[in-house]
């Protein structure tokens, strides 16, 4: 796909992103754009188009120019009499356990969430049991992992170095805001960041997830308990707000992107020969295939984009994008990390650049997962040189593109209400406004109860499942019933092997 830079003031190209199968809805379409990647559309937007496109400002837009701008309404929010303006960017991010007794209450949170263990509706009211349960199980080998990076998780304190220096950037560049963290499932949780947000009275909040690809997983979930704190606080409700919902294609994330790996190849005596290894964080193929879940359209054209900036440098290394961090007897999106690690030392893959391509905080996925594990697993198979590119954490270019994608945002706080955001799957828009589209647009998934068929087939494992959770209520209820733990001599050691 032939890329430019495009620089002008007048919107001379639009970046078309593929539709994706026709079972599910078309998702983007194309829009004006200025100082992005792009590449041409099929068919010319007419001069209304452009104007309806552009006064939605999906995700995925840059900097509208001043020519563009004359031509759409004024969108500035009206604050009441006597209101100073005071403008707020809420980040938001997954969290981590700061010390190894947080580790199992982490967890629990993590799976007590419904957007990463999706139950049948019937189901539902056993989430906090199955989490109590997978948290108990997991938290040994987890612990271990935190452990071995120090004893905790250093998200916390590299996003909040974050906030510090987008804060910093956007005042350099002529705007106050102030800057608040908001994690998913540990410190400082969502609804700490919005009771210091009304306290702040801040009048025009950018919602900016630390997510560049969108997923129902990570960007979705936090969206929804954004969602339903708006809903139930009357003063929330009043606040102007827009989300950004991904920013994988913005040129200072790529050109940032590519700043690090051209740097990272220069430890390898023989550059032109390191195979570049994009590992990016999976999800279920569900998510993907029935939930209509974009990220993995997002995160191929993210690697599309940077291999193209790299080769703009004559860097034409060959690349490979593989999926890790999979969990459970459902397929994820493939290929998988460590098998694609497994068939490059079997090709003869001497030198190997590894990528964590959907993080940009060094945390356990980086540091634990891919430095040891893989590391390791990659002199197993015959890779004898090995780097990895860090995590963009406070890259200034980085940072400074956040801080362009906040005040690009900054005008359309608020317009969306009441629109129709349905030209794209991910529009920049207020909270609800997004959820709805995406809500609108995914498929109903398939029901989860077949009738009872004999042999190995699906029907048999969904049963061979619910007889296991029967059991475990059991074993629980037993427990609580008796006062003695009949888990407490679970052979931890064979599941942390």
């Amino acid at each position: 796909m032939q890329s430019c830079f495009q620089n002008t003031h007048a919107p001379s190209c639009s970046y078309t992103i593929p539709v994706r199968s026709q079972h599910q809805s078309q998702l983007y379409r194309s829009h004006p754009r200025n100082n992005s990647y792009c590449s041409p559309a099929p068919a010319r937007l007419s001069q209304q188009q452009q104007r309806i496109a552009a006064s939605k400002l999906v995700a995925n837009s840059a900097t509208l120019t001043r020519n563009v701008e004359t031509s759409l309404p004024d969108l500035k929010v009206q604050q009441p009499a006597g209101t100073a303006d005071k403008v707020g960017v809420l980040l938001l991010n997954l969290g981590g356990p700061e010390t190894l007794d947080d580790v199992e209450h982490f967890l629990f949170n993590l799976f007590n969430d419904p957007d990463i263990i999706r139950l049948p509706g019937q189901a539902k009211f056993l989430q906090p049991l199955l989490a109590y349960t997978l948290s108990k199980l997991r938290a040994p080998k987890s612990s271990e992992g935190y452990k071995a990076i120090g004893g905790g998780s250093p998200l916390r304190r590299i996003t909040d170095e974050q906030a510090a220096a987008l804060q910093e950037a956007l005042r350099s560049k002529g705007q106050n805001a102030d800057v608040y963290v908001a994690m998913r499932y540990w410190y400082p949780f969502t609804e700490e960041a919005l009771e210091k947000i009304k306290k702040d009275n801040v009048t025009r909040l950018v919602v900016l997830p630390l997510y560049p690809q969108f997923s129902i997983s990570t960007s979705g979930s936090s969206l929804r308990l954004l969602e339903e704190s708006f809903k139930n606080d009357p003063q929330l409700q009043q606040l102007p707000h827009t989300v950004i919902a991904s920013w994988y294609q913005r040129r200072g994330y790529v050109t940032a992107m590519a700043d690090l790996i051209q740097q990272s190849l220069q430890q390898f005596q023989e550059q032109d020969e390191v195979e570049i290894f994009f590992s990016a964080h999976g999800v279920p193929v569900s998510y993907v295939e029935e939930a209509g879940d974009p990220y993995k359209e997002e995160m191929e054209q993210c690697i599309s984009l940077i291999m193209q900036e790299l080769q703009r440098r004559s860097i034409s290394n060959h690349h490979t994008l593989a999926y890790q961090s999979r969990v459970g007897p459902v397929e994820w999106l493939q290929p998988y990390t460590d098998v694609t690690i497994r068939e490059l030392g079997a090709k003869g893959v001497h030198s190997l650049l590894a990528v964590p391509v959907s993080f940009v905080s060094e945390h356990i996925e980086t540091l634990e997962e891919i430095d040891m594990e893989y590391r390791e697993l990659a002199h197993e198979s015959g890779i004898q040189n090995w780097g990895r590119v860090p995590a963009l954490n406070t890259n200034p270019t980085f940072i400074g593109d956040l801080a362009e994608a906040v005040l690009e945002a900054l005008p359309y706080v608020g317009s969306m209400a009441g629109s129709n955001p349905g030209d794209a799957m991910v529009p920049l828009g207020d909270v609800q406004s997004l959820l709805e589209t995406y809500d609108r647009d995914r498929r109903v998934l398939p029901p989860p109860i077949v009738p009872w068929q004999w042999g190995w087939t699906k029907s048999a494992e969904t049963w061979n499942g619910r007889i296991a959770m029967l059991a475990i209520v059991v074993i629980l209820l037993l427990e609580v019933t008796t006062g003695h733990g009949m888990l407490s001599h679970w052979p931890y050691d064979e599941w942390t092997r």
